[in-house]
């Protein structure tokens, strides 16, 4: 059979900004999964083509036509255009499947235009859908947590798709690697929430680094643990027996309570260059941060001086922040999160509001509460767009705060501060240039903060009086798919959202 793979990662560009910092960054986050699923497809014997789509021309081009069956991975912000590629697929007659973070997330309403949705995955369950084992418009499911994929040897081609330019490594180039699935941890906003913790074969690990040693010694490798390192000395004892000379740098995201003490060094020595640890809030929120129950001014004092010893040894670091959790109040967090950034502008900060992805205690309690959006399509499930009513803050309000705080974030004197930073030069330049994609966000906050406060209609619906999606959306969602809006109703617009 003819088949078709296709990550999406993204919506469409609009800007020349953030097509290239998509096009140097965002392109590096192609999942690993699907390109599992590429590799499992060739090795069942099948006629195989893989794509990552980050915005770079029309999506359907980048694979074949007269496909048999098509594999789609999307984020839920992105599943609009997943749903619209899927019309046309159906069209053509082409079998639909959707797997990835939104599948499981909201598969009910998924099924309204796939044939089938997966949840855990794996290759036998592959090779059951292509044997059409399953009804169609069923969700399907291997009950077997992922516990092996292929080596990158066997992904190469996927690799050189999504990562590559023209099939040759450049300087921004990301592997994907996992060492482990799951969390130790249970945030309520996170989709792995629920997730065991495993670590994946060590001697798998340890053949793909001695690969990409031997092969790309100056590309990067991407962990995609959603916590790296929680068996921080049996992974670590891995990559020490790559030689010194040979070990690759890499990036990857973990806990504080995870990077401390003598194991910094051992991040130095592996050449770790980039963490992005999880601060989410200036309260007790979670135990993943390491900084014990402080909380307030406290909390910002010991997150500091945490991150000042990390960076003596890792040059790359990233702290991601939630605004407009239930324990969140006042004007403290944004105080906080700014006087945060302006001491450490060597840290690149993300503030995210929380989302309620299905499946998730957030979700949850949000739907429990009637205090989701109910009418807000997926497309705007991510910063800047708010799809809940929140606790302790009136929507008005929180714009105003989330623009205060972006406004510093991307502000000449950040951006001076972190061009003057010791970071390596290409370090330094990515952070301008995300500070450069970031004002698009800005200007989102300030555009709906002054639709909150001038049109009655629009407040009413972030206040949750008002079913009605204001037009301002309508418009927004359908520059964002282009000539793919006019596939998808008004009503197929509308999530069916589910109750656990």
């Amino acid at each position: 059979m003819k088949i078709g793979v296709l990550d999406i990662l993204v919506d469409s560009p609009r800007t020349w900004i953030n097509f290239a910092y998509r096009g140097v960054l965002k392109k590096q986050y192609a999942s690993i999964v699907p390109q599992a699923v590429a590799v499992w497809c060739r090795q069942l014997g099948h006629d195989v083509a893989y794509a990552a789509y980050y915005g770079q021309r029309d999506p359907k081009r980048l694979l074949p036509d007269d496909l048999d069956v098509v594999f789609l991975s999307t984020y839920t912000q992105s599943s609009a255009l997943a749903y619209a590629l899927a019309k046309l697929y159906r069209g053509e007659g082409t079998l639909t499947v959707i797997g990835g973070p939104h599948a499981r997330s909201f598969p009910e309403d998924c099924l309204r235009f796939f044939d089938w949705v997966v949840l855990e995955c794996d290759k036998t369950l592959i090779d059951e859908i292509l044997r059409r084992a399953f009804d169609r418009r069923s969700i399907v499911t291997s009950g077997r947590p992922l516990r092996d994929i292929p080596s990158v040897e066997e992904r190469l081609p996927e690799i050189a798709v999504s990562a590559f330019a023209n099939g040759r490594p450049v300087w921004s180039s990301m592997i994907p690697l996992l060492s482990s699935v799951g969390c130790p941890y249970a945030c309520d906003f996170c989709v792995d929430w629920s997730n065991d913790y495993a670590l994946l074969p060590l001697d798998r690990l340890e053949a793909d680094l001695t690969f990409i040693a031997s092969r790309w010694p100056r590309v990067m490798v991407a962990y995609h643990d959603p916590n790296f390192g929680v068996k921080f000395d049996q992974v670590l004892s891995v990559m020490e027996r790559v030689p010194q000379p040979a070990r690759v740098p890499y990036v990857m995201e973990s806990s504080l309570s995870i990077l401390k003490g003598p194991r910094l060094g051992r991040l130095k020595d592996t050449r770790c260059v980039y963490v992005a640890p999880g601060v989410e809030s200036w309260q007790e929120y979670s135990e993943k941060v390491g900084v014990g129950k402080s909380v307030g001014r406290n909390r910002l004092e010991r997150l500091v001086a945490r991150f000042e010893e990390l960076r003596d040894h890792v040059v790359g670091l990233q702290a991601n922040f939630m605004f407009g959790t239930d324990v969140d109040r006042g004007d403290e967090p944004v105080e906080l999160t700014k006087e945060f950034m302006r001491r450490l502008p060597f840290v690149w900060p993300t503030i995210n509001i929380p989302t309620p992805f299905g499946g998730t205690p957030l979700y949850d309690q949000c739907l429990a509460e009637g205090r989701i959006l109910r009418s807000m399509p997926f497309s705007f499930y991510y910063t800047p767009y708010l799809v809940t009513t929140l606790k302790n803050y009136h929507p008005l309000e929180f714009y105003e705060k989330l623009a205060d705080m972006y406004s510093v974030m991307t502000s000449g004197t950040m951006i001076a501060a972190r061009l003057f930073t010791d970071a390596p030069p290409a370090l330094r330049m990515l952070h301008v240039l995300r500070s450069l994609a970031m004002k698009k966000f800005l200007a989102a906050f300030r555009r709906i903060r002054n639709m909150l406060q001038n049109d009655r209609g629009f407040r009413a619906f972030h206040e949750g009086r008002s079913p009605a999606l204001p037009d301002y959306y309508r418009r927004v969602y359908e520059r964002k798919l282009g000539e793919y809006a006019g596939l998808l109703s008004p009503a197929e617009r509308t999530p069916v959202l589910e109750t656990s």
